[in-house]
């Protein structure tokens, strides 16, 4: 059998590489060996649980305060060591991480072929979100076979001259694992969130992390958080709070003493998808919750300039509004306020995936190998 290597190291990427194992566990004609970098630890751990994945090789490389540099060169160094004993006949990365990346670049160094699952989101801005589009772009160039989410990520692999033959549109793989994971219905941990969800009450789901938001821009956001629960005593305000430093520097000064505002630590994602499917309205700088969040016809909020993910933008259950602490405020408000207006973005428009990406992508890397056949494309209306 061929052996086919899913590497990742992170949290979002461990969600939508699970339908992928799963699926490969299930081929007669594959042998799924899973390696993981660690370039998170705990989170990306819960994921594995959750889907009951055990590692095969385990990198281990996170470090406490770790650079770009660092993981890129940790995991190029760890992989190149593992490939010298262990030759995969094709290497699998998903997203736009470092982890990704670098995971693409030592396959490469070694011969390997290199499949990109979510391959050919765009923002057209190389330092937003940084160092992700830099990233996204960078694999591109030394994959073997682009496993396209939708028709808009393969025009833009077409753009940049990237064969035809070597693209598939799979449909997003994070679909198949958020609607497995939601009708789990998995129970919180914290008491506080069950209450939440008991009280009936509008919830304002709130996630930031993204590096080009860091600093003044999220204390901004911190101080909007705070006046949206001031002017809104009824609300409650869920802010799952980033493990990074500096995250918690920035925003936590801002909203201290606000009884409707709930900070929790980073929730498993069993939890997450629970408390999304409760949430009213979600504000995000993620790229991911993004593609979950109009799968579950909630409104969606984007604290950035532009996106990679436009699908939703013009499906209009995503709306684009950056960082500036009055618009926060202006279009959270309108949200909670307006209900015609509301109601137009509240709409359940699926465009990223129908749950049967994971057959497609398996589909297309036993083509790629000289084992099957492709399946046919997923078709999205955007």
């Amino acid at each position: 059998m061929k052996i086919v290597m899913p590497i990742y190291g992170t949290r979002p990427e461990a969600i939508k590489m699970a339908p992928i194992i799963a699926a490969l566990q299930k081929s007669g004609t594959l042998s799924c060996v899973v390696t993981v970098t660690g370039q998170h630890r705990a989170m990306l751990d819960q994921v594995n649980e959750l889907f009951d994945i055990r590692p095969d090789h385990d990198l281990n490389i996170l470090q406490q305060r770790q650079t770009l540099s660092s993981i890129m060169t940790r995991t190029i160094t760890g992989l190149d060591e593992l490939f010298s004993v262990s030759r995969p006949d094709a290497v699998v990365v998903q997203g736009d991480t470092t982890t990704s990346t670098a995971a693409a670049f030592a396959a490469f160094y070694h011969g390997i072929p290199v499949v990109h699952v979510e391959a050919g989101l765009r923002s057209g801005n190389l330092f937003s979100p940084f160092p992700e589009e830099g990233n996204r772009k960078v694999t591109s160039q030394i994959a073997s076979l682009h496993l396209a989410p939708t028709s808009v990520s393969r025009a833009n692999l077409r753009a940049e001259n990237i064969p035809d033959g070597d693209i598939v549109v799979t449909g997003n793989t994070v679909i198949d694992a958020l609607l497995e994971t939601v009708a789990k219905n998995i129970p919180f941990t914290d008491p506080a969130l069950e209450e939440v969800a008991a009280s009936g009450k509008k919830v304002l789901l709130v996630t930031t992390h993204r590096r080009e938001n860091q600093g003044e821009a999220m204390q901004g956001v911190g101080r909007a958080l705070a006046r949206i629960a001031n002017s809104e005593p009824d609300l409650a305000i869920v802010l799952p709070i980033h493990k990074n430093p500096v995250v918690r520097e920035a925003v936590l000064p801002q909203i201290g003493g606000r009884t409707n505002i709930l900070v929790t630590e980073p929730l498993s994602y069993g939890e997450f998808t629970r408390l999304l499917s409760v949430s009213s309205v979600v504000l995000t700088d993620s790229g991911g919750v993004q593609e979950e969040a109009p799968s579950l016809g909630k409104p969606v909020l984007v604290m950035r300039d532009n996106t990679e993910r436009p699908e939703a933008v013009t499906a209009g259950t995503v709306r684009l509004i950056g960082t500036d602490e009055e618009r926060i405020v202006h279009e959270v408000s309108r949200l909670l306020n307006d209900q015609e207006y509301y109601s137009s973005m509240a709409n359940a428009i699926n465009p990223y995936g129908d749950g049967h990406a994971a057959a497609r992508t398996v589909a297309a890397i036993e083509s790629l190998l000289g084992l099957g056949d492709r399946i046919e494309d997923f078709s999205s209306l955007y």
